[in-house]
């Protein structure tokens, strides 16, 4: 029989970070968000800090490794949906080491894991900023098709060096630690030898040849940090390069494990901006006054029902993912990349409706959800865009079992 009541673990954590993204995030993004300005830096560290002690930031972690060794994959998802209905770029901002720690985590060996990860956690429940990580996946030339990367890795002697030019880095200009994919095989000519070639690699900050850009000014998720990230002769150790001497997932199953993973939680993200627009919307429509609420008006009904709709089957679709990621069971049929492709177009459409529902007001800075739009868009886009989590969903389906 399915149950889909929650554990008291599950009901005490989801309440704690839904107390955090009312009492802590969406204020704040409020204030910054009408007077059309950025959030100091300064007041994102304190949320930061905050959010560390209440241990929000690394309970996922292994408990060998300092975190709390919360392996239930729901939870996670309740938690990124609280603190993303709050604010997606502060959410962002908060948790984006994470794509970065699980590139290490898939591709590093059981000692590079040992010597990194503990930096991330906080088991003395600290008001502190843990150390941040950016992933370094994506290129000016090369987004989806990641085999088209042109940023290499060639040895020299003990040491690796590193050239080319990352983008759109979320936390490009503040990690303290930046995992890195490059092309060691620069001789490669086919599709296997490239995708073999592919290999991880830990840089640290202040490495002579790593520099950055300035943050990108984005139309969404404004909190965050985004960036180039450049590499011009940045020689590392031969220890900084991801599973070496045992463990650890070479070439694209290294990318491909990374990304599969946290695509679930990204679709959890997505919820927490649909609700955010659904709820807000739902409020607007019963208080809006024309000749009668406006949610008497069947246009406007049917619409809020769509809403509550696709919002649950997304929801069902990202439990369901997070469930099989949980149980270690596999993803046969591309439900981690479902559960991010419908997730985010249903946020993309349900912020869209709620503009709609609003009329002028959907417009206009002092309502939020033109601000939830501009966030949903991005979710489309990164960790895989629509078209290409699709094309994932066709590649499992063209050899999946039937009956």
């Amino acid at each position: 029989m399915i149950d889909f009541s929650l554990t008291e673990e599950q009901e005490m954590m989801k309440n704690m970070a839904r107390d955090f993204a009312r009492q802590e995030i969406r204020p704040l993004a409020n204030k910054y968000y009408r007077e059309n300005k950025k959030i100091p830096e300064e007041e994102l560290n304190e949320l930061i800090k905050k959010a560390n002690q209440l241990r929000l930031l690394d309970y996922y972690y292994p408990t060998e490794y300092g975190g709390l060794g919360v392996t239930d994959k729901a939870l996670s998802c309740m938690i990124s949906e609280e603190l993303c209905w709050a604010d997606a770029g502060i959410y962002v901002h908060l948790n984006a080491s994470s794509l970065a720690a699980k590139g290490l985590s898939s591709m590093g060996s059981p000692a590079q894991k040992k010597k990194w990860l503990p930096k991330f956690t906080n088991p003395d429940n600290e008001a502190k900023i843990p150390s941040i990580a950016a992933f370094c996946l994506t290129e000016p030339n090369a987004g989806s098709n990641v085999l088209a990367m042109s940023t290499t890795a060639k040895k020299d002697g003990k040491d690796w060096v590193l050239n080319g030019t990352k983008t759109f880095i979320t936390n490009g200009g503040r990690a303290d630690y930046y995992i890195v994919v490059a092309q060691t095989n620069m001789n490669a000519e086919s599709t296997a030898e490239r995708a073999l070639g592919l290999s991880g690699f830990v840089v640290e900050k202040g490495t002579p040849g790593l520099s950055f850009s300035s943050d990108f000014k984005k139309w969404g998720v404004l909190a965050s940090n985004t960036t180039e990230v450049i590499f011009e002769n940045c020689r590392i150790p031969a220890e900084n390069k991801l599973g070496d001497e045992g463990g650890g997932s070479e070439g694209m199953a290294g990318v491909y494990n990374t990304l599969e993973a946290t695509r679930v939680g990204v679709a959890a993200s997505c919820l927490g901006i649909a609700r955010a627009a659904f709820e807000t919307t739902l409020e607007y429509a019963r208080t809006r006054v024309q000749k009668k609420p406006i949610i008497e008006f069947q246009a406007v009904s049917h619409k809020l029902a769509d809403m509550e709709v696709n919002l649950n089957t997304a929801r069902l679709l990202t439990w369901y993912a997070a469930w099989k990621c949980e149980k270690g069971l596999p993803m046969d049929r591309g439900e981690g990349s479902q559960a991010k492709y419908y997730a985010s177009e249903v946020a993309v459409k349900t912020c869209l409706d709620a503009i709609q529902i609003h009329g002028g007001y959907g417009f206009m800075k002092e309502y939020d959800v033109g601000r939830w739009l501009n966030d949903s868009i991005v979710f489309r886009i990164w960790e895989g865009t629509s078209e290409v989590q699709k094309n994932q969903i066709a590649k499992y389906l063209s050899q999946v079992e039937l009956g």
